[in-house]
C-alpha cells in the first residue's frame, strides 16, 4: 500500500478528495480463493470488508477504480437517522414497527461508526451534532407536526423548536434531532483500509469484475484472474449482477453540492434540511485549505432531478448557489462544486440482502435514497449476520426481494 497526497488547490471537484491522503493499492494479478470477495471500495464496500475481517474472515475487495472514487466521495457526510424519506410516509408504508427498526438502524449505525473512530483512531473529524428540519418557503407547520409525532413512535429523541440557535440560517419553527453527526467520509474510508490490511485484508484497485457467479462456490472474474469465494458481495452503487432485478424498484438521482467559504463562527455548526422539493440541506466543515485559519466551509447540497432528465449541470449548480446566498449571504467564494448520483427505491428504504435472483451465497446493497453513509453501516451489520448465518432483526426490513405495495411520494426527493 503507497500513499496519494491530493491536490489541495483544486478548485473544481469534491471537497473530500482535496489534500486527502489516499492509500493506493495494486490491481489484482492472481488467481485468489477467500471467505468473501467484495466487489466495491466504496464506503459501502469498505465498511463491509472492515466487519469481516474483525470476525476473522479472509477478504478481498476488488474496486473497478480508486479506492472512494465512485459516489462516496460526493456525499455531504451527513451522519443521521432523519431519511429523505419522512417517517410518517415511512410508517404508512412499512407500519410502525418497520419505522422503529428504520430509526434503530441508522442510530445503531452512527453509535457504530463512532465506536470504529474511536478504536481505529481515525482521523475524520467525526462530530456529534444537533439536526435541524425546517420549513421551505410555502410549506405547511403541518408538516412538521406530523413528522414530530411519527419520529417520536419511531423511538426517535425529537422535539418541536421556535428555531435553530443562532448564529444559523433563519429557521423559524423547526424539528431538533440531537446525536445526528458528520465526518470526512474519505479519511474514514483511508482509516478503515489501512485496518482491513492490519486484519489480513487485501483490496486490489484498477480491477474491474466482469463476471460474477453465484453458487455452491462462488466466483468472481476480474482481468483474466478468478477471486473463488464462499460469498460475494456487490457493493456498487447501482449492482451489476442484479439490474434487471432492481431496476424497476429504484430511480436515479443526480444532486448538486457546492462548498463556499465563510467567516469562522457565521454558522453554527450543526446539520440542517428543508423540507422542500427538491429539498436542500447544509453542514460546516473545518477551515479552508484556500482561505485560511479564519474561515469555515460550507457544504450545501440539493436540486436533485432524475438522472436524465437534465444535462445542465451549471444551471443546478447555479440554483443551489442563489438558495446558499439567500440563506448565507456572507459567503464569499466558493471554490469546490460536485454533483453525484443517489439511487431512491421505490419505497424509501435501502435494498441491502441476498440477491433478488436468488444467486446462492450473492449478496447485494443499493438503494441508499440519499442516506448512503450510515447506510453504509447498517449494510455491514446486515450482511455480516447474514454471512456468519445470525439472526438481524432488519433484514426482512431491507430484503432485496421485498415486495411493497405500498410507495414513497413522488415528491421525495433525495439528497
Amino acid at each position: 500500500m503507497t500513499m496519494h497526497h491530493a491536490d489541495p488547490s483544486t478548485s473544481t471537484g469534491s471537497l473530500w478528495t482535496a489534500g486527502a491522503v489516499i492509500p493506493v493499492f495494486p490491481p489484482l494479478e492472481e488467481d485468489l480463493r477467500v471467505d468473501v470477495c467484495i466487489v466495491g471500495a466504496g464506503i459501502v464496500g469498505m465498511n463491509i470488508a472492515y466487519m469481516l475481517t474483525r470476525a476473522g474472515k479472509a477478504v478481498a475487495v476488488l474496486e473497478d477504480g480508486s479506492l472512494a472514487s465512485g459516489m462516496s466521495s460526493m456525499t455531504t457526510a451527513h451522519l443521521t437517522c432523519v431519511l429523505d424519506d419522512r417517517y410518517f410516509d415511512l410508517e404508512r408504508i412499512h407500519g410502525e414497527e418497520g419505522a422503529r427498526r428504520v430509526a434503530e438502524s441508522h442510530m445503531t449505525a452512527i453509535n457504530r461508526i463512532e465506536t470504529i473512530v474511536a478504536s481505529e483512531k481515525i482521523e475524520c473529524d467525526f462530530e456529534r451534532l444537533n439536526g435541524y428540519l425546517f420549513l421551505a418557503p410555502g410549506d405547511d407547520e403541518e408538516v412538521l407536526l406530523k413528522e414530530l409525532a411519527a419520529a417520536q413512535r419511531a423511538g426517535i429523541d425529537v422535539t418541536l423548536v421556535d428555531s435553530a440557535p443562532r448564529p444559523s440560517l433563519e429557521t423559524g419553527r423547526c424539528l431538533l434531532f440531537p446525536n445526528q453527526a458528520q465526518f470526512h467520509p474519505v479519511n474514514y474510508i483511508a482509516g478503515l483500509a489501512r485496518a482491513i490490511q492490519r486484519d489480513g485484508g487485501r483490496i486490489f484497485t484498477m480491477t474491474h469484475a466482469e463476471k460474477i457467479e453465484g453458487g455452491e462456490v462462488a466466483q468472481v472474474t476480474a482481468g483474466g484472474h478468478v477471486v473463488t469465494a464462499d460469498a460475494v458481495v456487490v457493493a456498487t452503487h447501482a449492482p451489476i449482477n442484479t439490474m434487471v432485478a432492481l431496476h424497476t424498484k429504484q430511480t436515479g438521482f443526480m444532486t448538486y453540492v457546492i462548498a463556499a467559504t465563510v467567516p469562522k463562527g457565521s454558522v453554527m455548526r450543526a446539520l440542517y434540511w428543508d423540507t422542500g422539493f427538491p429539498y436542500h440541506y447544509a453542514r460546516i466543515h473545518g477551515a479552508s485549505p484556500i482561505a485560511g485559519d479564519d474561515t469555515e466551509i460550507l457544504i450545501v447540497g440539493g436540486e436533485d432531478h432524475r438522472t436524465g432528465q437534465a444535462d445542465d449541470t451549471t444551471e443546478y449548480l447555479t440554483r443551489l448557489e442563489h438558495w446558499a446566498r439567500g440563506r448565507f449571504p456572507f459567503i464569499s467564494e466558493i471554490p469546490y462544486t460536485w454533483s453525484g448520483q443517489v439511487m431512491q427505491s421505490i419505497d424509501g428504504l435501502a435494498f441491502i440482502g441476498r440477491s433478488p435472483v436468488r444467486e446462492e451465497n450473492v449478496f447485494v446493497v443499493t438503494g441508499d435514497s440519499g442516506t448512503g453513509m450510515t447506510y453504509a453501516t447498517v449494510a455491514a451489520i446486515l450482511i455480516t449476520d447474514l454471512i456468519e448465518a445470525r439472526e438481524n432483526p432488519w433484514e426482512t426490513l431491507y430484503d432485496p426481494s421485498r415486495k411493497t405495495l405500498r410507495t414513497a411520494p413522488a415528491e421525495a426527493v433525495p439528497g
